[in-house]
């Protein structure tokens, strides 16, 4: 794939996951088992993350409109994405009630990582 398709592609993944981290709340209410923590969890904590993905589909969709100037941030989302997927999965897999996430928001945090990593390597929007 050349850089100008990827560098397009990238645009386009940009403001479909900012669309989608905007709608992480929806999603949960619709599919609790997979994308809402129950253990211990109150009402906060899902106003609480929401409200971080939220913003964070804002600065995407933005970021979308030209990369190159938003490098830090595609990073950002990408290592984040890493990190929290990761954490999640180790919780997941250590408390049976929550496995539903191993088909949720787990894979779904790692395909953001995946899919802006690789769009943004070979790009200059990659040496962020």
């Amino acid at each position: 794939m050349n850089t100008e398709t990827k560098q397009s592609l990238l645009k386009i993944a940009l403001a479909a996951f900012g669309i989608i981290f905007l709608l992480i709340y929806p999603v949960g209410l619709i599919w609790p088992s997979g994308w809402i923590w129950h253990a211990g969890q109150g009402a906060y904590y899902l106003q609480m993350i929401c409200t971080v993905y939220a913003v964070l589909g804002v600065y995407l969709i933005i970021a979308s409109r030209d990369p190159e100037k938003h490098r830090s941030l595609i990073s950002f989302a990408i290592w984040s994405s890493v990190a929290h997927g990761g954490v999640m999965a180790v919780q997941a897999m250590t408390d049976g009630h929550e496995m539903g996430h191993m088909i949720g928001d787990v894979p779904a945090l790692f395909l953001v990582a995946i899919v802006l990593g690789y769009l943004s390597s070979g790009t200059s929007a990659a040496r962020a």
